[in-house]
């Protein structure tokens, strides 16, 4: 993990996590120079290196300030930017109330070297807006705090994410931040940035297996795909929950809802990471999709009473963990799918056996 590569100065954030495989090297570079994002940069090199023009990435220019080299080592790169927070009301009219929008792009963010974990591969971007003319950001803040992986597992805090070598997890955090009206609801607006020829789409899985995440059965999968052979190129996954608690638990589960995929036909707001390595065709070259993704619901007064909010994401490269049912669930089902089998085995032998055993009050003559 290197923070702000090649620039001494700490007023701008940007850390880039590497990890180095058999044959090959994954980047993950994390700013928050503008909108908060993340590029994804898959290489078939072990030596590939990040390489950055602070001047360039700095201007108001910086197309091309952010590069890999060697370039022709590059086989796939992906962006992820988190681009707005919207807080609405749910009233009981059919129409809902929007309050002004937060433009992520427009908050000033604290310096990530303080937060920065080297041995538990963490960081945390916290940042409030630049003007805050309603107060609400007073005594609060938002944040992503980001987690690197060196191998296979499963997070002990809850959603209890299953997670590979080849994944990162983002948790979005409100924390303290005053609500504009009595319902408020919070969405945040995830936006990605993909290559010709990749298409995004969105898949729900439902298990009856909810041992890691108790009364969550619905996992999301935010998947790229090529579309020349429908592999998997890179994900964002994350379980239908929210939390309410610094240390969650299930009574804290706040209800998260993902509305529909669309192809973004706006312009992606400010984020000088995207520009700078994918260049002036954001949009045009490479495609935009969105999602909003809700907190809230018949559960939403979670947060009114708690001022606090998180929401747990995976993303990373190829096909995303899948979970299996684990040894107690297995146990279970053999043991409840079992027992009424072997009760009519036995039942059937015992009515095959009576039958065939005659009875009589004579006794045979001779």
């Amino acid at each position: 993990m290197q923070y702000n590569p090649g620039w001494n100065n700490s007023s701008v954030n940007l850390l880039h996590v590497r990890a180095v495989g058999p044959g090959d090297t994954l980047h993950y570079i994390w700013s928050s120079i503008g909108a908060p994002a993340v590029l994804l940069v898959a290489t078939e090199s072990r030596s590939s290196s990040l390489r950055i023009n602070w001047t360039q990435l700095l201007s108001p220019a910086p197309s091309g300030a952010i590069w890999i080299d060697p370039p022709s080592s590059v086989v796939y790169s992906t962006a992820v930017v988190f681009t707005k927070v919207f807080e609405y009301s749910e009233a009981k009219s059919p129409q809902e109330l929007f309050y002004p929008t937060y433009d992520l792009s427009d908050f000033s963010w604290d310096s990530i070297n303080h937060t920065l974990n080297h041995t538990a591969l963490t960081a945390e971007f916290t940042g409030v807006p630049a003007t805050d003319l309603s107060g609400s950001f007073s005594n609060g803040s938002l944040a992503f705090r980001v987690t690197a992986y060196e191998a296979s597992g499963r997070d002990q805090p809850l959603p209890s994410l299953l997670h590979t070598a080849n994944s990162s997890k983002v948790e979005f955090v409100l924390a303290g931040v005053a609500p504009r009206g009595n319902s408020s609801r919070f969405a945040l607006e995830v936006a990605t940035v993909e290559e010709t020829g990749v298409m995004q789409k969105l898949r729900s899985t439902r298990s009856i297996d909810d041992e890691y995440t108790p009364t969550i059965f619905e996992m999301l999968s935010l998947v790229a795909e090529s579309q020349n052979d429908s592999s998997a190129l890179s994900f964002l996954q994350w379980k239908a929950t929210a939390y309410g608690s610094r240390t969650p638990r299930r009574e804290d589960n706040i209800q998260c809802r993902s509305h529909g995929l669309q192809a973004a036909n706006w312009t992606l707001p400010r984020s000088t990471l995207v520009h700078a390595y994918f260049g002036e065709g954001v949009g045009s070259t490479y495609t935009i999709s969105a999602i909003n993704i809700s907190f809230g619901g018949e559960d939403g007064m979670v947060y009114q009473e708690r001022r606090y909010l998180s929401w747990s994401a995976l993303l990373g490269f190829g096909q995303p963990p899948k979970d299996t049912f684990s040894p107690l669930v297995i146990s279970i089902m053999a043991v409840a799918l079992g027992t009424p089998m072997v009760m009519l085995l036995v039942g059937s032998c015992l009515v095959l056996f009576a039958q065939r055993k005659r009875y009589s009050e004579y006794e045979p003559i001779n």
